[in-house]
């Protein structure tokens, strides 16, 4: 099963798309965010760094916020 492929994206992005599904800013602490959600035991953080996420950093993110690459997409 192919999956959609993940774009290049800077952090601030997926901070805008996540916000639109719940998540809220929880802290920063240096150059890092954690989100979390209302009734989501887990938190998110994401580097903020200009440049654009690490595909890797990035699909953990999203495994983290329990979001599909697609759901992704469709928030950015």
């Amino acid at each position: 099963m192919m999956s959609k492929k993940l774009p290049a994206v800077k952090p601030k992005e997926v901070v805008r798309a996540l916000e639109k599904v719940g998540w809220q800013v929880h802290r920063q602490r240096g150059s890092h965010v954690s989100m979390h959600k209302k009734d989501v035991s887990n938190l998110v953080v994401i580097p903020l760094h200009t440049r654009d996420l690490p595909k890797g950093t990035l699909h953990g993110i999203l495994e983290d916020a329990e979001l599909t690459i697609e759901q992704f997409l469709e928030l950015l």
